[in-house]
Parts: structure tokens; C-alpha cells; sequence
């Protein structure tokens, strides 16, 4: 199994940018599957980003596209997630998870196995 602690949330300005930073242990990220979600207050946990990185893929929440970006850095066991442009309807908890499965779209929760306990972003107008 892998635990994950997210990091890098905070209050910015709309039009502002954060680096969300998802620290991995347990094992090494480069066997599972990463994805962003995130849950803003009285909604449901969404899908954000995820990326194969083996299979040369990304995949982003049409409200992100251009403005957020996932990447990883193996040697730090780290998946970050940039977000530019940020807007108040970014306001949310980001959670990191992995996914332990296979040929997976890696779009939905069910297909994820370990979640992080989440960081506050909020956007202010």
C-alpha cells in the first residue's frame, strides 16, 4: 500500500497560481496511477487530472483544461499538480489518490485505492 499528504494549498487571488505537491511513501509512485480530485463545501468529490506516465498520457476536468497541469518526479516520489489562471470556482479541497489498477481511464473515484487527506485552495474575487 502507499500513503500519500498533499501540500501546497493556501488562499490566493483570482487569476493567481498554486503547486499542489503529493508526497508518496510505502511505495514507489511509479507502480500506481495518480489522479487530483477535489471537493468544494456541500458538493461531491470530483475528478481533476490524471496521467499514465508510462502510456504517455494526460486526461483533465474540462473546467481545468489550459489551466491545470499533473506531472511527477520519480526521484522525490512526488505528483504535483500546477494550477494557473485560478478562478473562485477553483475553491475546493485537492485530494492526491492512487490507483493500484491496470488499463484503467483513472476518471472516476471507485478506481482509485489511497487517498491523501486533502489541502485547502481557496480563491478569492
Amino acid at each position: 500500500q502507499v500513503q500519500l499528504v498533499e501540500s501546497g494549498g493556501g488562499l490566493v487571488q483570482a487569476g493567481g497560481s498554486l503547486r499542489l505537491s503529493c508526497a508518496a511513501s510505502g511505495r514507489t509512485i511509479s507502480t500506481y496511477g495518480m489522479g487530483w480530485f477535489r471537493q468544494a463545501p456541500g458538493k461531491e468529490r470530483e475528478f481533476v487530472a490524471t496521467g499514465s506516465w508510462s502510456g504517455g498520457w494526460t486526461r483533465y476536468a474540462d473546467s481545468v483544461k489550459g489551466r491545470f497541469t499533473i506531472s511527477r518526479d520519480n526521484a522525490k516520489n512526488t505528483v504535483y499538480l500546477q494550477m494557473d489562471s485560478l478562478k473562485p470556482e477553483d475553491t475546493a479541497v485537492y485530494y492526491c489518490a492512487a490507483s493500484r489498477r491496470g488499463g484503467a481511464l483513472l476518471l472516476s473515484r471507485a478506481e482509485y485505492d489511497y487517498w491523501g487527506q486533502g489541502t485547502q485552495v481557496t480563491v478569492s474575487s
